[in-house]
């Protein structure tokens, strides 16, 4: 998951406990980095090589702009703009001097297509019962999600702040081996009571939400999405909306870990673990690596790429195992740790601009449009 669709992710998280008000502008500032985790210490070592991987690692500065029916995400390489009147999300890559169109219709059509694709070839292709790799057409997935307010107090940018912690369990099993494992998303988030105009954000997404016809977009398109290609995902979503509403408060800082777990258990937040300085880890060995088949499986299945082979190491990098050693392998594993902090909030007009395709730029199709 690049730090870009993090930030996003962490950006729509907190803000269904806000009440709705009159549509006015607002703004605000966004400042995202990767901190953490077993990403971290790869995009380090890539860095040497690659100046696009040595920018990873740095901070990612987006401002957030909303004007009625209008919001716009403005980044260093890229601008997103979602129209709520039109029912679209221009995507516009500052670099390329590019931009495309993706509707409402489009994305709800290419998830639903996707859906019905996945249950096509579960039922055309059954998964055989002896299996020794596990995909992710056998794996069944579960969801958990979980608020709880700790009602820690600290400082953040000179304002008072109280915590709150979101944990999310994305649990798969392997229907074969009955093998298990877990996909884990931990936010610990800090909270001001109150930052005037900050409601005009929720408002835009339970809006967009009902025009969507889905979830919230609070809990993030990527989630959306993978929610979207389980059966049984809707009862996770209702939940999620009940734990969603014990957030009181506006999220001025929030510390986002993403892993793994191999006891059930989710990811500690960062307040309660903090990673040591050297942050790479060796995902579980052993007896723990059949457990694992069935995380990484579960990445497949919900679109996440190669996260289940991140943080392992080689085998001959490992030192012989000490079959007398009393010390347990890790029952969890930080994939990413990211932080971001919001600030610069404002009221103040905005320039109508922030909202239009830069002039000469050119419209290029998305693979949506060629389906």
């Amino acid at each position: 998951m690049r730090i870009v669709q993090v930030q996003k992710f962490t950006i729509l998280m907190c803000v269904l406990a806000m009440p709705a008000v009159v549509f006015a502008d607002f703004s605000y500032q966004q400042s995202t980095q990767i901190t953490g985790g077993s990403i971290l210490g790869m995009v380090k070592m890539a860095g040497a090589f690659s100046k696009q991987a040595r920018k990873a690692g740095e901070p990612v500065v987006t401002a957030v702009y909303l004007k009625g029916n209008r919001m716009a995400h403005v980044s260093p390489d890229s601008i997103e703009i979602i129209d709520l009147d039109n029912e679209t999300i221009t995507h516009i890559d500052t670099e390329k001097r590019t931009y495309s169109v993706v509707t409402f219709q489009q994305m709800k059509d290419a998830m639903e297509k996707a859906h019905q694709q996945m249950e096509k070839q579960q039922a055309e292709h059954p998964a055989p019962k002896a299996a020794p790799n596990p995909n992710a057409d056998n794996v069944k997935v579960s969801f958990d999600v979980h608020v709880r307010n700790t009602g820690a107090v600290r400082q953040v940018s000179g304002l008072a702040t109280s915590e709150a912690i979101m944990t999310m369990m994305m649990n798969a099993t392997d229907q074969n081996t009955n093998q298990t494992g877990t996909m884990a998303i931990t936010n610990d988030m800090w909270l001001v009571p109150e930052i005037p105009g900050y409601a005009e954000v929720r408002d835009f997404y339970l809006r967009m939400a009902l025009k969507m016809g889905t979830a919230p977009a609070e809990v993030g398109m990527d989630i959306n999405r993978m929610l979207a290609q389980n059966p049984g995902a809707s009862e996770a979503l209702a939940d999620m909306g009940k734990e969603m509403q014990k957030i009181k408060g506006v999220p001025v800082m929030q510390v986002m870990r993403m892993g793994t777990s191999t006891d059930g258990k989710p990811l500690p937040a960062a307040s309660e673990a903090p990673l040591p300085p050297d942050s790479s880890q060796a995902m579980p060995s052993g007896g723990e690596i059949a457990r694992q088949s069935a995380t990484s499986a579960l990445t497949s299945h919900l679109g996440l790429g190669g996260f289940g082979g991140f943080g392992h190491k080689k085998q001959n990098d490992q030192p012989p195992a000490d079959q007398n050693s009393k010390t347990p392998p890790p029952a969890s594993v930080v994939l990413m740790e990211s932080q971001t902090i919001s600030s610069n909030f404002s009221s103040a007009p905005i320039d109508p601009s922030h909202f239009e395709v830069p002039p000469g730029y050119k419209l290029i199709q998305t693979q949506m449009d060629k389906q």
